[in-house]
């Protein structure tokens, strides 16, 4: 017999249509079969299971358009498994794993062990962009037909792709099957430092990254779009400069998306304070000026997304001196309250702020069936308090390493349950 749920009395916000209401939402099996402001009304149906849902809110479950889970070949930082769970206690639902693992993810093999190791695993939903080029190393282009036809949801070395005729070819090539190339735009021979450049580099003696080393290869990069026609999006947009560029470029009609992650819209380069090796990321934290930009560029739909960066690393990878460290932070578990922090802070629209982690980063990847409440649709959903106060504690996080960047920090939102294809993946004891 199908298993039949009814989520009474919650707040139903789908941000890909507008619906923000009190109401029902009833699930039958994997699909949603109703929703809406007057379900129930009239009770619950006998053998339907009830779940009582006042005060909070019902939304489409996180769509996560780009995390490092580890496996294969970094099983000590990250498993399918423990970003799984990771994934679930943040209200993700679907998220996209970038391919610098070891093997790179380049053949129709690497695809296929990651669905099925998702599969095996019956968490969240995990799709995989396939390497643009072979073993990641810019040099020859990966195989993206069969890559595409294996599931890849887009195409990306991870790290920035130098060669401008490559880069060339690899829009060229993709836009014939309609495939989005996903880029970190930082120019390698300028981005060779650790902080970001400037004052506060200099007084620490860290070797600094200049914005222009992120705003240049993405003025090459749109010149290259504008070239070929291409479908381009790129990853981890962290300056002013870099706001501007994409705003003018979208002006022009190019077919550009973007996105960036908490840390740029929540930290700058004070919080490297001294050496704190956590806030060590690539790009670098930026300054103020950049994060109010940043602020604005989610605001007004410039920055289509916000992604996680989930990038975990072992203690030995960051309790060594800040020029030795690794880069980066996980960052699924505290995707949502960081997000709904620019609700709070009436700095972007709760609505707005939803669509980032919702059905535009589901869009961006094609999956569009996912993010959004549709009857018929898949039940990943995601059931939050959105006033609930907590810290942020990264040893009490369910990823295998703790590396986050906002360690002991208040935030206001908190997931208390997730559920996948019907299923509750994760639930919070009240």
């Amino acid at each position: 017999m199908t298993q039949r749920t009814a989520y009474l009395n919650a707040r139903l916000i789908d941000p890909a249509t507008g619906l923000d209401a009190i109401g029902g939402l009833l699930v039958e099996g994997t699909r949603i079969a109703d929703f809406g402001p007057g379900l129930f009304a009239g009770g619950v149906p006998e053998g339907v299971t009830a779940v009582d849902c006042t005060g909070l809110c019902l939304a489409p479950g996180l769509v996560d358009l780009r995390a490092f889970v580890g496996e294969p070949g970094f099983e000590h930082n990250e498993t399918i498994l423990t970003a799984s769970r990771s994934a679930a206690a943040g209200g993700i639902t679907a998220l996209a794993a970038l391919p610098t693992t070891d093997p790179v993810v380049d053949d129709v093999a690497g695809i296929e062990f990651i669905a099925r190791r998702a599969r095996e695993t019956k968490l969240v939903k995990i799709f995989a962009y396939g390497a643009l080029t072979r073993e990641n190393a810019g040099k020859e282009l990966a195989e993206i037909g069969l890559l595409m036809e294996a599931g890849a949801v887009g195409f990306t070395d991870g790290g920035p792709i130098a060669d401008p005729a490559l880069m060339r070819r690899a829009l060229s090539y993709a836009s014939t099957f309609a495939q989005t190339i996903f880029q970190h735009p930082s120019e390698p021979r300028l981005a060779g430092g650790v902080m970001n450049s400037g004052e506060i580099a200099t007084k620490l003696g860290l070797a600094g990254i200049p914005p222009m080393a992120e705003v240049i290869m993405l003025e090459r990069d749109l010149r290259l779009v504008e070239m070929t026609g291409g479908r381009y999006h790129a990853a981890n947009i962290s300056t002013a400069e870099s706001v501007n560029v994409i705003r003018r470029a979208k002006a022009r009609g190019l077919s550009i998306t973007c996105d960036t992650a908490p840390p740029y819209f929540s930290l700058t380069e004070m919080d490297v304070g001294d050496y704190r090796t956590f806030f060590k990321l690539k790009p670098p934290l930026r300054s103020e000026m950049d994060r109010r930009a940043i602020v604005e560029g989610l605001a007004d739909g410039t920055i289509d997304a916000i992604t996680s960066d989930h990038q975990p690393h072992d203690q030995d990878s960051k309790r060594v001196p800040f020029a030795q460290a690794a880069f980066g932070a996980v960052g699924f578990e505290t995707l949502l309250p960081l997000v709904l922090d620019l609700h709070h802070k009436g700095q972007v629209p709760l609505a707005r702020a939803l669509a980032a982690i919702t059905h535009i980063p589901a869009d961006i990847l094609g999956l569009r069936r996912l993010g959004r409440l549709a009857k018929g649709g898949a039940a990943d959903l995601v059931l939050f308090d959105l006033d609930r106060p907590w810290r942020i504690e990264a040893e009490k996080l369910a990823s295998k390493s703790k590396n986050s960047c906002f360690d002991k920090r208040p935030v206001q939102g908190m997931v208390m349950r997730t559920i996948v294809d019907g299923r509750s993946v994760f639930t919070r004891a009240a």
